[in-house]
């Protein structure tokens, strides 16, 4: 993902992601309003801690642990995970390939605008912030089988104990005889 700032329709900043672009709530523990669009059209002014835009490698960090799916890398969709919403949107949503997020920090409020969980800017009301696809790609190489992806997830989020047992799936599946 590519973030850019601006503040007066100037530019403050800009930062290359991997994992997400999140604008949230400043020092003081107050929910940001966050107008968020869409390619141009409104989608829904947010009232939360704050707005994850992540990757799909993201999907399993930040994104996850706010309640945001789980996307396959190989996918190029943007996904936005509010974080901890209050009286508003409060559903994680899969945006398509190719579209451009704008979020504008309304209500009065500061806000910070982390780059994998790097600070890049403070704030103010008024400000925007832009993200879409960055131009460069980031490729990983896969040295294991295709479902190594799925094979992970389970063996990282089901607890231990409960880890199931493909052979005792696969024999209950079977017709007794």
């Amino acid at each position: 993902l590519r973030g850019a700032s601006r503040r007066d329709g100037e530019p403050v900043g800009q930062a290359e992601a991997l994992n997400d672009v999140v604008v949230g709530r400043g020092a003081r523990a107050r929910v940001v309003h966050l107008r968020t669009e869409i390619d141009g059209g409104y989608l829904a002014t947010y009232v939360a801690d704050g707005l994850i835009v992540a990757t799909p490698t993201g999907s399993t960090a930040y994104a996850l642990a706010a309640g945001g799916p789980i996307l396959p890398p190989q996918l190029r969709n943007i996904l936005l995970v509010p974080v901890a919403p209050h009286l508003s949107m409060e559903r994680p949503i899969v945006l398509s390939e190719g579209v451009t997020v704008h979020i504008v920090v309304t209500g009065g409020r500061p806000a910070v605008l982390t780059v994998d969980g790097e600070v890049q800017a403070e704030l103010e009301s008024g400000d925007e912030v832009l993200v879409e696809a960055s131009p460069h790609v980031a490729r990983f190489a896969r040295v294991r089988e295709r479902t190594y992806f799925y094979k992970t997830l389970v063996a990282r989020l089901v607890p231990r104990n409960q880890t199931p047992n493909p052979k005792s799936q696969i024999s209950n599946l079977e017709p007794k005889v």
